[in-house]
């Protein structure tokens, strides 16, 4: 099973929590992250295997799904 690593923080503190998670895929380990830690509104997450750069979610709740992870969108300069 592959290895995350992540790490969350949220907009009114830096990296509040970093550790890493095992999962049959990249949805159980944003699953396993939302059920097993601390989240709110608006955090956000950066996860990745080691070797290739992160990924950056936020969190949003919607009344279908409860937590979601929205990646986050870059815009070009």
């Amino acid at each position: 099973m592959p290895r995350y690593e992540f790490s969350l923080s949220s907009p009114f503190e830096n990296a509040r929590l970093a550790g890493a998670v095992t999962g049959g895929s990249f949805e159980e380990a944003l699953d396993a992250i939302a059920k097993e830690t601390r989240v709110n509104e608006g955090d956000m997450l950066e996860i990745g295997v080691r070797g290739f750069p992160p990924a950056r979610y936020q969190l949003v709740w919607t009344a279908e799904d409860g937590v979601t992870w929205r990646p986050e969108v870059r815009w070009a300069a």
